[in-house]
């Protein structure tokens, strides 16, 4: 099992993560040409993408998603609340309406979607497994739940919002309403809450994590990887960092 982000943060998110012969996206904020370009990078086409499912209906995660879905053939998944929030865009795209708490079983992967606060009609999260091994995907988090939690421990693999940090954000030129929205319990993860909560995830299967979601101008990589990497003993090499135009590379759970 494996995965790559294709671009990570406020202009555009899109995942990819692959088992067995399945490849799906989780988001797609990127329109068909960019979505080619990136899937290009990894060695895939848009022919390879089985489905897209949606977290929510956030421009910077589902602005792509009905272009390509139509271009491309994709069928997309997604919560009632997210299909509600997107009912106009999504006219002629074969979706699916998926419960926030159920599993769903889609060729060699399953998805667990678990719902999180933030500010969206109902916005989730997933949890991905082959069976084996488990992937766990939470960006677009105001504070981590014990529900989140519960969805998140025994993963081998973790893609974590690390979006801004709190002084960064404090002192820069955001309007205040902003600054408290993006703190706030519906916002965004900071680096110390996303240490505090890879601080309680750690366990012997966890071997691979992805700082994701880092705002341009209230965060800064060495920042993220300085506060996981004080959570990790020091170890920097077990955590990438996926930015805006580049994402990352395949990272591989075994």
């Amino acid at each position: 099992m494996r995965f790559a982000s294709l671009g990570s943060g406020s202009r555009g998110n899109g995942l990819v993560v692959e088992a067995g012969r399945t490849r799906v996206l989780v988001d797609c904020g990127f329109g068909p040409r960019q979505l080619a370009f990136r899937l290009a990078r990894l060695g895939l086409a848009p022919s390879d993408i089985a489905a897209v499912w949606i977290t929510h209906e956030h421009s910077d995660h589902v602005a792509g998603a009905w272009a390509c879905a139509r271009r491309y053939g994709f069928r997309v998944f997604l919560t009632h609340g997210t299909m509600m929030a997107c009912e106009a865009e999504a006219r002629g795209v074969e979706a699916t309406v998926i419960d926030s708490h159920e599993p769903c079983a889609f060729r060699d992967l399953e998805m667990q979607p678990f719902p999180v606060p933030h500010d969206a009609r109902e916005p989730v999260q997933y949890r991905v497994s082959d069976g084996a091994l488990r992937l766990g995907i939470l960006t677009d988090v105001g504070e981590p739940t014990p529900h989140v939690e519960r969805m998140l421990a025994a993963c081998d693999g973790l893609l974590l919002e690390c979006n801004h940090d709190p002084g960064l954000l404090a002192n820069g030129t955001y309007p205040p309403a902003l600054k408290r929205r993006i703190a706030g319990r519906l916002g965004h993860l900071s680096n110390t809450a996303a240490a505090a909560l890879l601080e309680r995830l750690r366990g012997p299967r966890l071997r691979r994590i992805v700082a994701a979601h880092l705002s341009e101008r209230n965060n800064r990589p060495d920042l993220v990887l300085g506060a996981l990497a004080a959570v990790l003993g020091g170890d920097v090499q077990a955590v990438a960092v996926a930015d805006q135009d580049n994402g990352c590379p395949w990272q591989t759970l075994s």
